[in-house]
């Protein structure tokens, strides 16, 4: 897919050794379509990292795709450069008075706090706020997914008695769901969070129902009814080697960590990680591309509502 990003985004060369078409501007603008407009609210630390791996799964349709890396204006993110930040992202202030197609809200490592304890809770709730007239479809990542949850629907999330950490199993619940067209009955996700929520605060709301959860992991992927919002608890664009580094950085920080689940051959982290979970989850980004933006998106965006 031609994925239209700025042509010096560190992840360009990455994605180019990888044989995945990107798109300069001057090339994009010479396709009579209109492009899928995107944004992405990257709250992760692991900036650049982050981008790749998301503009990896959003590459593989057909489809010309425009990306626009969101930051939290309230904010200022301690490992990247300020440059990167000013040359790649934009903040709400610069796009409030547009609408767009997709919205990808990802994962940020402040689980433990509550959302009101958050830097950027409030700049977050606007921009949620927001989405439900200027965005169509809505896909909230591990912490975003709870924090989506929290602010649209009031459902809490809870502490774990020890960090959910690895690849995990999980079963369909709803197998004519067109999100999950193509998958196997148990497929794989990694997770890497310290709290969760419960299976029966979404299941009094009648706007939402469970896609995919496993008993160890709970419910995993949730939308709403009406298809706009889906919510995933784990890390579908994780790489092989994302938990790997994870669990490295907390060992050698001299933190009490298991070792991930289900991640290394014989347990072993000495071993070369299995990749488990990526045929699953291009098929994931490809289904809700199509299907959830894609064939329901108004061609004319100030048609949203």
């Amino acid at each position: 897919m031609p994925i239209k990003i700025p042509h010096n985004l560190p992840a360009v060369n990455i994605l180019a050794k990888e044989n995945i078409f990107v798109m300069d501007e001057k090339r994009a603008l010479s396709q009579d379509i209109r492009p899928l407009k995107f944004i992405i609210i990257n709250l992760m630390p692991t900036k650049i990292e982050t981008e790749t791996q998301l503009l990896r799964l959003l590459s593989n349709t057909p489809l010309q795709i425009e990306i626009t890396f969101l930051k939290m204006d309230s904010y200022i993110s301690k490992n990247i450069s300020a440059e990167h930040m000013k040359n790649f992202y934009k903040t709400f202030e610069d796009i409030k008075n547009e609408k767009f197609d997709a919205l990808i809200i990802t994962g940020a490592p402040v689980e433990t706090l509550e959302f009101e304890e958050v830097d950027y809770w409030k700049e977050l709730t606007e921009v949620m706020e927001w989405s439900s007239k200027n965005i169509f479809s809505t896909l909230h990542i591990c912490w975003g997914a709870q924090a989506g949850l929290y602010y649209h629907y009031n459902i809490p999330k809870y502490s774990l008695d020890k960090k959910l950490f690895g690849v995990f199993p999980l079963e369909i619940e709803d197998s004519k769901t067109m999100l999950l067209r193509g998958f196997d009955e148990i497929f794989n996700m990694p997770q890497s969070r310290h709290t969760g929520i419960k299976e029966e605060e979404i299941k009094k709301n009648p706007e939402l129902e469970i896609l995919a959860k496993s008993d160890l992991v709970g419910a995993s992927i949730i939308r709403t009814k009406d298809k706009r919002k889906i919510f995933v608890t784990g890390h579908m664009e994780y790489d092989r080697l994302t938990l790997a580094n994870e669990y490295n950085r907390d060992i050698n920080l001299g933190k009490k960590i298991d070792i991930p689940y289900n991640y290394y051959p014989e347990n072993n982290s000495e071993k070369t990680p299995l990749y488990t979970w990526r045929s699953h989850a291009n098929l994931f980004f490809t289904n809700w591309i199509n299907y959830y933006v894609y064939q329901e998106t108004p061609y004319d965006l100030n048609e949203l509502k």
